[in-house]
């Protein structure tokens, strides 16, 4: 539903039908408010937060409904219950264009995709400091 010259998520959001704007704008607002320090950007011509220079969520528009990434297995086993009347696949949660927007699931999952990230880079910082001490020694 983009343009392929998109270069802020102003644009992206002019560039949808008019019935889609409003959405975009609410689940655009509900990720910068639970993601304020994430940039925001266009990656792979769709809104995308980077924190710490690292993409970390998305959104997009489609036809029949918008959809947000990456939705990683702990995520999706994470929020079972809440995301179960929603389609998930390929890393991908669809929600439908003529429900309300759940912005508190959103949010959560916004932020919670923010930690895994984060919890991943520790982990592989503390393997390579260990890796580092051994060499070392």
């Amino acid at each position: 539903m983009g343009k392929a010259d998109i270069t802020s998520v102003e644009e992206y959001i002019a560039a949808q039908p008019e019935q889609v704007r409003d959405i975009l704008q609410t689940v655009r607002s509900t990720i910068r408010k639970a993601l304020p320090h994430a940039e925001e950007t266009i990656s792979y011509q769709i809104p995308a937060y980077k924190v710490d220079g690292r993409a970390v969520f998305y959104f997009a528009a489609w036809k029949q409904h918008y959809s947000v990434y990456p939705a990683s297995e702990e995520m999706a086993v994470a929020f079972r219950a809440e995301l179960a009347p929603y389609a998930i696949s390929k890393g991908t949660i669809r929600f439908p264009l003529d429900r309300r927007v759940p912005a508190g699931l959103i949010g959560r999952l916004a932020k919670f995709r923010a930690t895994e990230l984060a919890k991943r880079e520790q982990a592989k910082a503390s393997r390579a400091r260990a890796g580092n001490r051994r060499s070392s020694v």
